[in-house]
């Protein structure tokens, strides 16, 4: 059963000694939520939520097929997405751009190769964790906790955390998980729940997420576990075989929604309605957001396309449109995924000779579709396609504005909005004059 366990707090168990403010300092007994077990079955459900999960399951189904074989690119540009994002709401800026740089050369600011490690994270959990011929185990989630945090000891919490509140306390905190003592025990339930697939996948995520949350089992890296579990649990149901969609951030950039739905949820008795219908409508928002970047994608690539073909016409060069195989427009095919590239990296994918790679990069630079990235002496570094880097910002901006057009409600944090004159993507009425 659902409880609240009475526990006691005392200010020299917290190790922060002095830096205790002098209300945290004060000794008191606060109320720790016990979830109850989950089991392998999906709970009985109202029929407007029951409804509601269906609608967002065949909205998934209609997104996936209509993405199709693009979902192969499209994924890592929507991770990266959701894990900008992430970075913003945790306070940590960084631009589509910046972690682009970052993940090429490995190296970078501390705040944009902890991104890189999340959608790395994120991938690597997709693709382990959705084989349905092995189950789900703790041991995989604290493997998923360490790579995302490999600063801190692997394995569970072995003391009491809460969340959010005005100090250092739990006396004061928005909610106290479980107590330590509890987390295997509820952390291995989660693990059998997640392993299943039958019934409604997107019932399913939305309870194994909120379940996450709200056992809350590592000191820190949480909500990017508890969103790659969605991810898992998407694909390893078959909800989604070709794409990985960011429902869990367009649902958090609908904060009051979000955490009235984990209320909800946590509620003695659960309202599991409240939060599934609340999961579904988001769910339905992310689709469309995902195929909104395919499509956007397809028309940047048609964009792209004519724009070096004016210039070589320009040049008078012949013929006009390279072949097909030729290394200008191979390139030209791997920039959606990978929007910030070296003559080595394009090497690696592509092959061709050094000097073949340079001619490559400078025509396309040269015909604006490319953009030259120095550092502070003057050096070349690497050369970007800004207009698939705006495209990822837009989708960032969209997700955590709550799905929806920014013209309408802005983020409060996150990137710029793009530079229409640089990036040439943006149609009218797409982020709006305020956003």
């Amino acid at each position: 059963m659902t409880e609240y366990v009475e526990r006691l707090w005392r200010p020299e168990d917290s190790g922060l000694g002095g830096g205790l403010s002098r209300r945290d300092r004060e000794p008191g007994r606060y109320l720790a939520y016990v979830p109850d077990e989950l089991g392998t079955e999906l709970p009985h459900l109202g029929t407007g939520a029951e409804e509601a999960a269906a609608d967002a399951l065949a909205v998934l189904a209609r997104a996936d097929e209509r993405i199709g074989e693009r979902g192969r690119f499209l994924n890592h540009l929507l991770i990266r997405s959701e894990s900008i994002s992430s970075s913003w709401i945790e306070g940590n800026r960084v631009t589509p751009k910046k972690l682009a740089v970052a993940e090429l050369f490995q190296q970078g600011p501390a705040v944009a190769l902890e991104v890189v490690a999340n959608v790395r994270a994120t991938e690597d959990a997709v693709a382990a964790l959705a084989d349905r011929s092995r189950p789900v185990t703790v041991e995989d989630v604290e493997r998923l906790q360490h790579v995302i945090e490999p600063s801190l000891e692997p394995g569970i919490r072995r003391e009491q955390n809460w969340v959010g509140g005005s100090g250092l306390s739990p006396l004061r905190a928005d909610f106290v998980p479980p107590p330590e003592s509890e987390v295997p025990r509820l952390l291995e339930d989660l693990s059998r729940f997640v392993t299943q697939t039958h019934g409604n996948p997107v019932v399913r995520a939305a309870i194994a997420h909120a379940q996450f949350e709200t056992i809350h089992p590592f000191i820190d890296g949480n909500g990017r576990i508890g969103r790659a579990l969605i991810h898992t649990v998407l694909r390893r149901t078959d909800a989604l075989r070709n794409t990985l969609i960011p429902i869990s951030m367009v649902f958090a950039g609908d904060t009051n929604a979000y955490l009235a739905g984990l209320m909800a949820f946590r509620g003695a008795p659960p309202d599991l309605d409240a939060w599934v219908t609340a999961f579904a409508e988001a769910t339905e928002r992310a689709a469309a957001n995902a195929v909104r970047l395919a499509d956007e994608v397809a028309r940047a690539d048609g964009i792209v396309h004519e724009e070096l073909i004016a210039h070589r016409r320009e040049q008078g060069r012949s013929p006009v449109e390279p072949r097909r195989d030729a290394l200008t427009r191979r390139i030209l095919g791997i920039l959606a995924s990978e929007p910030v590239l070296t003559a080595a990296a394009v090497q690696r994918r592509l092959g061709g000779s050094p000097a073949a790679i340079h001619r490559a990069l400078t025509e396309l630079a040269d015909a604006g579709i490319l953009k030259r990235t120095k550092n502070q002496k003057g050096r070349l570094v690497c050369w970007s396609a800004d207009r698939y880097l705006g495209l990822v910002t837009l989708t960032e901006r969209s997700n955590r504005a709550g799905g929806i057009d920014t013209a309408v409600r802005a983020p409060r944090l996150g990137p710029a909005v793009p530079d229409p004159r640089s990036a040439g993507i943006l149609r009218p009425g797409r982020t709006g004059s305020a956003s």
